[in-house]
């Protein structure tokens, strides 16, 4: 039982964080613009980054299909990775953001993996 309760309460706040993420990209894009570009991004791949991060959490939460599962834990995975460098290098503390994002992911995976075992 605390295994299921880890498992969710990770993955919710992971969906969360994602969706409002892909929301501030849809909605704010002047603003997401500014940070893209301050961390040295193309703006042009804030509206792919926003349906990625909508489908993978679809993926995650409906596990309708395991290796789009895996895929949607894989592209997370890699976008905290380069949050993370280009927040570090550009000295503006949104480091912390993709540490948390990163923790969430990694716990929800390790738990999903824990409590939806094959058997």
């Amino acid at each position: 039982m605390t295994n299921k309760i880890i498992y969710w309460t990770s993955t919710i706040l992971l969906s969360l964080l994602m969706c409002m993420s892909a929301g501030m990209y849809l909605f704010n894009t002047v603003m997401v613009e500014g940070i893209f570009k301050s961390l040295g991004y193309p703006t042009y791949i804030i509206y792919p980054l926003a349906f990625a991060k909508i489908v993978g959490v679809l993926a995650i939460l409906t596990k309708k299909s395991t290796f789009l599962k895996e895929l949607a834990y894989a592209g997370f995975f890699f976008d905290f990775i380069l949050a993370f460098s280009a927040h570090i290098i550009a000295n503006d503390g949104g480091h912390l953001t993709a540490l948390a994002a990163m923790i969430l992911l990694v716990v929800s995976y390790i738990y999903d993996k824990k409590v939806f075992k094959k058997a």
